[in-house]
């Protein structure tokens, strides 16, 4: 996670940013921020998991949602491109911060992408532990050659899925894979070709459609852990599709991030992502 001391809404680059709603309260906006990051925080480490945080850095306030920051898988860091002039200086504060993880071991390897690809990380390229594929989006933020790059880096196999829309700019605003092979999506974010390479992975009866009043409190931005789903304080209607399903859910008032079009998926970055075979193998080394 991102400290979330210099998060602020100071201007628009997507469809949920409301920079004048920051500034008519401003103080009461922080605080409201820094309290839901602190929850969000705690209820990761309720799951058991052991959250690292970086500073924030002025005038970078969008530098809170990590998960753009770089794709990780088996220890190997692919750094992200951003599309946007307002986000570029944090490719060279996150690279920074991947140095720092590496001599500490949390990370093996840190590598570029090609020139000109833009690829905005984990939230537009998705692991799927169950299926032991890459999830990637473009069209909105990262441009479709960012694929070939993320197969190459990381020789797992990319399923391609094209955004439809600039309200999910992202592919985790609107996509999560679950525990178990089950799917959280919102199909109207995606491109007709792009639902069809969805529904050819994933069986009809894992797939969990969310409605437009649930994406847009954006609940499909959630963090998975095992069978917790940590999210923005989800409608009800979401909580009874996710619990018949088997799954847990916190819910947490993320209000002043999702003023900037940002989630608990955004907020975070996993450092952990092994591809099967990885597992596998340490399991058996074990």
């Amino acid at each position: 996670m991102t400290d979330a001391s210099h998060y602020e809404v100071r201007y628009q680059i997507n469809p949920w940013m409301r920079p004048d709603a920051w500034q008519a309260d401003p103080a009461i906006r922080r605080a409201a921020a820094h309290k839901a990051s602190a929850q969000l925080r705690a209820a990761l480490q309720e799951t058991g998991a052991v959250v690292d945080s970086i500073s924030g850095v002025a005038d970078l306030p969008d530098l809170v949602f990590p998960a753009n920051a770089a794709i990780v898988l088996d220890g190997r860091v692919l750094l992200a491109r951003f599309r946007y002039s307002q986000r570029q200086g944090e490719e060279a504060v996150f690279q920074v911060a991947f140095e720092v993880f590496k001599t500490r071991g949390l990370v093996d390897e840190i590598v570029q992408l090609p020139r000109g690809v833009l690829q905005e990380g984990a939230g537009d390229c998705i692991w799927d532990a169950t299926r032991n594929l890459f999830w990637a989006g473009y069209g909105q933020r990262s441009t479709q050659d960012s694929l070939a790059a993320i197969e190459q880096v990381f020789a797992q196999k990319t399923v391609a899925l094209e955004l439809a829309t600039d309200r999910f700019y992202h592919l985790d605003t609107c996509f999560c894979p679950l525990t178990g092979g089950k799917l959280l999506y919102y199909p109207p974010a995606f491109t007709a070709v792009a639902l069809g390479a969805i529904h050819a992975h994933v069986r009809r009866e894992d797939r969990i459609v969310a409605s437009d009043e649930e994406a847009g409190a954006f609940c499909v931005n959630a963090v998975n852990i095992g069978r917790r789903l940590i999210m923005a304080e989800p409608p009800q209607s979401l909580r009874q599709k996710l619990r018949a399903q088997g799954f847990t859910v916190k819910g947490i008032d993320l209000a002043p991030f999702i003023l900037s079009g940002g989630g608990a998926y955004c907020m975070t970055l996993r450092l952990d992502r092994r591809s099967s075979a990885v597992a596998d193998a340490l399991c058996a080394a074990e």
